[in-house]
């Protein structure tokens, strides 16, 4: 159940992401809602990750997390905010979602 959490916290951490690059394209009450979204996103996502935390390893959670917060932005900056999608940008996140894999899968628990 924990990995569940860890992997929902993960989502959040790109969510808080996504919203902090929204706000900066934008000025106001949209950017200050934007930025009311990235804090409730890192609220969240800081609560579940010290939730995963309680079973699982803090090395091997804190780096699952932040792989899926990594690959999640590139993706979100890939598909909305236009960046490039290169091959070697591809090849690295690829390389990147082989580790989280590779940390689950001999992590004991």
């Amino acid at each position: 159940m924990n990995w569940i959490i860890l992997i929902i916290a993960g989502f959040f951490e790109t969510g808080f992401a996504a919203c902090l690059g929204k706000a900066k394209e934008t000025s106001g009450a949209a950017a200050t809602g934007w930025m009311i979204g990235f804090f409730v996103c890192l609220a969240i996502s800081m609560f579940l990750l010290y939730k995963a935390t309680q079973t699982l390893p803090i090395g091997t959670a804190y780096a699952v997390w932040t792989g899926i917060g990594a690959v999640g932005t590139v993706i979100v900056g890939i598909l909305i905010f236009k960046e490039p999608a290169e091959f070697w940008r591809l090849f690295f996140l690829v390389m990147l979602i082989g580790s989280i894999i590779g940390l689950k899968a001999v992590s004991s628990h």
